[in-house]
């Protein structure tokens, strides 16, 4: 999609500082962060929202779950805990419309979120 932020990220036309990249996915670091730790991943293929996913976007979405672990393996959070999450639109607190998974952690993270 021409105007996405995060298209314009997979495509090198905005600067991030990247954390993981596969045929599949990337991973950048936040740049507001809600966390010491907080990281994006989004898959290459623009699909608006997780409501949008359909049957063959299976292989995005689970490189996008695969690679969230791979995350937070490399940013030390695999023995503390993380937590890795989707928002679905504006009532969830979706602000870019392609789906992306926050990988966030580094410190006690409370429930219910939000």
């Amino acid at each position: 999609m021409e105007d996405c932020i995060f298209c314009k990220i997979v495509r090198g036309e905005i600067p991030a500082k990247k954390v993981l990249e596969t045929d599949e996915v990337l991973a950048f670091d936040d740049i507001n962060p809600a966390a010491p730790v907080h990281v994006v991943v989004v898959p290459k293929k623009h699909i608006a929202t997780h409501n949008d996913a359909a049957d063959e976007d299976k292989r995005h979405l689970g490189a996008l779950h695969l690679a969230a672990k791979r995350v937070a393996a490399s940013k030390g959070l695999s023995r503390d805990g993380y937590r890795a999450v989707i928002n679905t639109l504006p009532g969830a607190g979706q602000v870019v419309f392609h789906v992306h998974m926050h990988v966030i952690g580094g410190r006690s993270l409370g429930w219910p979120p939000g």
